[in-house]
């Protein structure tokens, strides 16, 4: 298992790096549809669909984000879609998670579907708007939601259960503690100062997630990093949801060792556009 992990993890960084910090956008756009494509016929499958209908909600959704980028869209600056995400995400992510698996699977498939395709669709016109923007803006939003997993891991094994008796979401992922919250929101927090000074003293022309929220105070900033850290714990915990009404361990097996597609983005999808949002509104 390991041995696999280490292979696909080398085999994904020699796609995504160059095509990351290649000159143009484009490469990199083109990798995250295939990725989003993937995540959609992943999607279906978890929610109860066969395989003609999977690979279709797969095409949906690659054409969905080829349209969108035909349209121009990810030069414009389309706050009130970013708003609509949020706005969406706080309030349906929390209803979820608070009504659970079962009421989730109760929900009619068609409506799980559409639900699946547009979360992936702004995920998608996120990253790619990030992009544009810049490498050190859309690094700056990947980095956030790695630290805030790491630090809410190691905080998670060496202090869960000790200040707070009561887990983070039993039902849902057994393994996730209160500590770990906390700890993730600590190194979020030390990510976001940290960052914001070296943007100062490097003097970079393209400013970072952080250096913009800082724009408007180091209150602001906090607040803001800790939100995404927060909704972050809510696309994992989400993602986790669907699984658990499904059945399963995985999205899939797309990335040996490492699960499916879905597996390895859970944490970005409501990250992402939120971040936009912050940063436009």
């Amino acid at each position: 298992m390991l041995k696999q992990r280490v292979i696909t993890a080398i085999l994904l960084l020699l796609v995504l790096l160059p095509a990351l910090f290649y000159r143009s956008p484009v490469p990199f756009c083109l990798v995250a549809l295939i990725l989003i494509a993937a995540g959609g016929w992943e999607w279906a499958r978890l929610n109860g669909h066969g395989q003609r209908v999977s690979v279709l909600a797969g095409a949906g959704c690659f054409f969905l984000c080829i349209a969108a980028w035909a349209l121009g869209m990810l030069d414009q600056t389309t706050t009130w879609l970013w708003a609509m995400a949020g706005f969406g995400w706080v309030l349906a992510g929390s209803w979820v998670l608070y009504r659970g698996a079962s009421t989730w699977a109760a929900q009619s498939k068609a409506v799980r579907l559409l639900a699946g395709v547009l979360v992936l669709w702004l995920a998608w016109l996120a990253v790619a708007q990030a992009r544009v923007i810049g490498v050190n803006f859309l690094l700056s939003i990947l980095v956030l939601v790695w630290v805030a997993d790491i630090f809410a891991y190691f905080s998670g094994r060496a202090f869960g259960g000790r200040f707070s008796r009561e887990k983070l979401a039993p039902s849902i992922s057994p393994g996730k503690s209160w500590e770990g919250v906390w700890g993730g929101m600590l190194g979020v927090g030390i990510l976001a100062f940290g960052w914001q000074w070296a943007d100062a003293a490097s003097g970079i022309s393209v400013p970072s997630l952080y250096s913009h929220l800082g724009k408007k105070g180091g209150l602001y900033l906090l607040a803001g990093v800790l939100f995404l850290d927060a909704m972050s714990v809510v696309g994992d915990l989400s993602e986790s949801l669907v699984k658990r009404a499904a059945g399963v361990k995985d999205s899939s097996n797309l990335l040996p060792g490492h699960g499916g597609v879905l597996d390895r983005i859970d944490a970005l999808l409501p990250t992402l556009p939120l971040a936009m949002m912050l940063c436009s509104i």
